[in-house]
């Protein structure tokens, strides 16, 4: 593992978030300061789902000094897993984390810096997509394997590189971690999740799953039921708790389903003997699709995340 130099389309991510911030602040009346936003190269091993390494960038987000007591850390971190597009033009289009500026702050006025990355199959390593779960839609029907599990333990994998990576930087509290996603990055952070990563203490899906077409199937994601049984999976060996975030209107996985699997994740944390606690909140919708509630939904998020988060004493 080894940092390199900002690669051009590091630089416009860069440009942007730090854009969108000052917009946000000074439609708001205040003028925070900027995000300090670092970018690294990391190596994702070969596995069973990549036949070789492969470099991805990390890009860090740490508090400003006037967020934190210590202006160089240690901070506890958020871990940030992103979501996946269904084509290869829009996962070669991915950025690790939405760049509007509101979760970053958010975090980092907590005191936490954020750690987001560009997975293998996204950015510029689209050649090879290990996370394909072989679901395919044609017309409003769908079918293929429906692999669920590939595409979690490909992320996984990545993530865990990611994670290894934190902990060895001095700025990190390596006891106090959280795994965050969206979507495909929700769905993913679940599984991680109960993998008993070291330091994790809690997990936080922001609208997770696969396997949705919002055009020709809006919220009716292809084989929920399969997607169902795959996140229960992970729930027997959890023992962190985790908040679970959907909107009304989620046009990849409607309204109902989140709930259903959710359902089917407690039941089997109970089984198992899992007392770690898994609460769901169920937001209004937000737009015209409330998929997009990280990246659109902070004013109904932000009260929920905080409450759980102080609940839990994070």
């Amino acid at each position: 593992m080894e940092d390199g130099p900002v690669n051009p389309s590091a630089k416009s991510l860069c440009m942007a978030v730090c854009w969108l911030w000052g917009a946000h602040s000074s439609a708001q009346g205040s003028s925070p300061a900027v995000p300090q936003v670092e970018t690294s190269n990391i190596i994702v091993k070969a596995s069973s789902y990549a036949k070789s390494d492969v470099q991805i960038p990390v890009y860090t987000f740490k508090p400003a000094p006037a967020h934190n007591t210590g202006a160089s850390g240690p901070w506890p971190v958020v871990i940030f897993s992103h979501g996946r597009s269904g084509s290869a033009a829009g996962r070669a289009a991915t950025v690790p984390i939405p760049a509007n500026g509101d979760a970053i702050r958010y975090w980092n006025s907590r005191g936490y810096a954020v750690v987001a990355a560009i997975r293998p199959g996204y950015g510029e390593n689209v050649s090879h997509d290990p996370e394909d779960h072989g679901a395919r839609w044609s017309g409003g029907s769908c079918s293929g394997p429906a692999e669920f599990g590939k595409t979690t333990g490909a992320a996984a994998h990545a993530m865990r590189s990611v994670h290894a990576w934190v902990v060895e930087q001095d700025w990190a509290r390596k006891d106090r971690i959280l795994l965050v996603g969206q979507s495909v990055g929700g769905l993913t952070t679940i599984a991680a999740c109960g993998q008993s990563w070291p330091g994790v203490m809690g997990c936080i899906n922001f609208a997770g799953g696969a396997g949705g077409n919002p055009t020709v199937s809006p919220g009716a994601s292809c084989r929920a039921d399969r997607l169902e049984e795959h996140i229960a999976s992970s729930a027997s060996s959890t023992d962190v708790p985790s908040l679970w975030l959907y909107s009304a209107n989620d046009r990849f996985w409607g309204e109902q389903a989140p709930k259903r699997w959710h359902k089917a994740y407690l039941q089997a944390a109970v089984a198992a003997g899992q007392k770690a606690e898994s609460e769901f909140f169920a937001a209004p919708p937000v737009g015209q699709d409330g998929h997009s509630l990280h990246s659109a939904g902070s004013h109904f998020w932000i009260p929920a995340v905080t409450a759980w988060l102080e609940k839990h004493g994070f």
